[in-house]
């Protein structure tokens, strides 16, 4: 089960003024479950995002953004599960295009005005048809307050929706911000291997947006590992109406109280990511300390949290923490004076002066270990930049849920 995540309220998830949503069984991949969702925009509403780095992009991800070049201004997003669209070739391309077509007759726009998004198998035809044949039903079911269904629609191998609704206020307006996104396995940055939409009712210009979307992600969705696996269909979206305010969000501190909410947004979807992280049943944060640029500290960072043999110790409760040592050696910096360095296993002090603490004993790392929630901190002493990951355990649901995720 994920680790201390509890699913989401349908009556917490707050309506986003100018956004409706609609979801339908296609059944394109198995029957009698919600895998298509619709998300309609109102005119004049902004939309920017953030894609995989993945050379090996997935159809959609190509469409989605030369859709967003186009600034034909979007009007919709169509989402599908069960089959990613990716490893496809030509006919994926024309296939994510005829979804977009298909929705945009409906919706009477043009295709342009339409980012289509996949998750699911990799190499397999998108049947185009079950998605025609499905986009009536996901239109005719918009509505303001169906986020909690839409959440539930874009699930695939996880177990718990993931989904969260706040709201601040920005320059004397009430601004409601609500996101979802999913997410279980297959999580490694850049992007961190999800799909995530995040909608406000903020008034805010496209290259503020655009910026405000990067940098959420860099702080929320970039931070996260469940295994090291950058997938082809990554997207992070946020959606803008303008419908809180007529006035545009210009000044620095209106820009700030808005950025630091989405981002609280943000970090609650991406650390539900790995909370629910396939088999886990430990949500580790990895912070490291002291270091003298962010590039290094998230080298470490990285290290440890993809490391399997760290991963699996969690997993047992075995405090072999020399794995974790092991994984600051290689992480890649150069110079890297381990005599220097401690490492800590939440308020335990395990190793410092290149080896074992003195004070350290078995006991209290096991004591560490048997949580469910727990940080490991690496203070490397160097100078004042500072990082935090978070991971989960690997465990043999892990290997079981992947080895038959096609079946």
């Amino acid at each position: 089960m994920p680790v201390n995540l509890n699913p989401p309220v349908a009556k917490q998830l707050l309506p986003v003024e100018g956004v409706i949503l609609g979801i339908a069984e296609a059944n394109i991949k198995r029957e009698n479950r919600r895998d298509l969702l619709v998300m309609q925009l109102c005119d004049g509403a902004k939309v920017a995002g953030v894609f995989t780095k993945n050379r090996f992009c997935a159809a959609p991800v190509i469409v989605a953004r030369e859709h967003l070049a186009a600034a034909d201004g979007i009007r919709a997003l169509v989402v599908n599960t069960g089959n990613a669209n990716a490893g496809t070739g030509d006919q994926g391309l024309l296939d994510a295009r005829t979804t977009c077509a298909a929705l945009a007759g409906l919706l009477g726009c043009k295709s342009t005005q339409i980012l289509p998004f996949s998750t699911g198998v990799i190499m397999e035809p998108l049947p185009v048809a079950k998605i025609a044949a499905g986009l009536p039903a996901a239109v005719a079911n918009m509505t303001g307050d169906n986020w909690f269904d839409a959440a539930h629609a874009i699930m695939t191998t996880d177990i718990v929706a993931k989904a969260i609704s706040k709201q601040v206020v920005v320059e004397g307006a009430t601004v409601t911000i609500t996101g979802i996104a999913k997410g279980s396995g297959m999580i490694h940055p850049n992007m961190a291997t999800m799909l995530g939409y995040i909608a406000t009712d903020a008034n805010i210009s496209q290259p503020l947006l655009q910026q405000l979307v990067s940098t959420a992600a860099n702080r929320s969705f970039n931070c996260i590992t469940v295994d090291g696996d950058t997938s082809t269909n990554d997207a992070l979206m946020l959606i803008a109406t303008g419908k809180a305010s007529p006035n545009e969000v210009t000044s620095h501190a209106a820009y700030g109280v808005l950025l630091d909410a989405i981002t609280e947004v943000a970090i609650y979807l991406a650390q539900a990511i790995v909370r629910d992280g396939e088999g886990a049943t430990k949500f580790i944060t990895v912070q490291i300390e002291g270091g003298r640029d962010e590039d290094e500290c998230k080298k470490i960072g990285y290290a440890i949290a993809h490391s399997p043999l760290v991963k699996t110790a969690f997993f047992a409760s075995d405090p072999n923490l020399g794995r974790i040592l092991a994984a600051i050696g290689y992480a890649g910096v150069e110079d890297l004076d381990v005599a220097a360095l401690q490492l800590y296993l939440d308020d335990v002090l395990v190793a410092e002066n290149g080896g074992r603490a003195a004070s350290y004993q078995e006991a209290d790392g096991q004591r560490v270990m048997a949580q469910s929630d727990i940080t490991i901190r690496v203070v490397l002493n160097r100078s004042d930049v500072n990082a935090t990951l978070w991971t989960c355990d690997f465990s043999y649901d892990y290997v079981k849920i992947n080895a038959s995720y096609r079946s």
